[in-house]
């Protein structure tokens, strides 16, 4: 069998072109391809809840409240969304990652809170396993309890500092004792520190958007949006 030749440098045959129409149309659909969110640039966000018993009219009202997330995004934006919860005796489960309202809200009502004590050491842990394998630009955790060591938790949350990790958290109640506790953690994680109302929804909304802005976009979102709650977080961040 003969061999075929290969094409040398001065080979001038020409060479069969295609339709032009089909040229352009291949070319544009190539560029909104590429200029379309890609999923390794979307911003992620760990969204991390206490599901022990207590805590059930705020996890119902935070469900209510989770699609404000996306929809305070700057348009062509997206966020990633993973729901982390602890409940129980030692349970404490990861989502999937979702890019919208409806698939958050799926996974959350599917939940009913159940008593047992706090793992906040668990979400640490998951955090930062989760951000060494890909990068989580921003983790939110609410609750009204510690059971734990505090300065063991505080080792956790100063390891995601280093990594880049910040932490949202949002503090239901006026427990003193918590509230040193999450300022601390925000402190060392380089994050912020809030606390809220059950009995006024719209805070709760506003730090969740607020934060969402955050993660899809920086600093620089986060100024984009108008509440105080933003500016309060605003503030604490670049104060780090």
């Amino acid at each position: 069998m003969a061999e075929k030749n290969p094409t040398t440098r001065g080979d001038t045959t020409p060479q069969p072109r295609g339709n032009v129409r089909d040229e352009i149309a291949a070319f544009v659909s190539k560029a909104r391809v590429l200029a379309r969110p890609q999923a390794q640039d979307d911003g992620r966000l760990l969204f991390a809840m206490d599901a022990t018993m207590s805590r059930q009219p705020t996890w119902d009202m935070a469900m209510s409240l989770q699609g404000e997330m996306f929809a305070a995004l700057p348009k062509d934006t997206a966020l990633q969304v993973q729901l982390l919860y602890f409940r129980g005796l030692g349970e404490c489960r990861a989502s999937r990652w979702v890019l919208d309202a409806q698939a958050l809200t799926r996974l959350m009502s599917g939940i009913t809170c159940q008593g047992g004590n706090t793992q906040i050491g668990k979400v640490f842990s998951h955090a930062r396993d989760e951000h060494k394998r890909r990068r989580i630009h921003a983790v939110v955790f609410v609750g009204d309890a510690i059971e734990e060591n505090v300065d063991a938790l505080a080792t956790k949350a100063g390891e995601l500092g280093l990594l880049g990790l910040p932490l949202f958290l949002f503090q239901e109640g006026h427990d003193p004792r918590v509230e040193a506790a999450f300022k601390e953690f925000a402190r060392l994680s380089k994050g912020a520190y809030a606390r809220f109302d059950s009995a006024a929804p719209r805070q709760l909304a506003d730090l969740l958007k607020a934060v969402a802005a955050y993660a899809s976009g920086g600093r620089q979102h986060l100024k984009l949006q108008s509440s105080a709650a933003a500016r309060a977080l605003l503030t604490q961040i670049e104060g780090r």
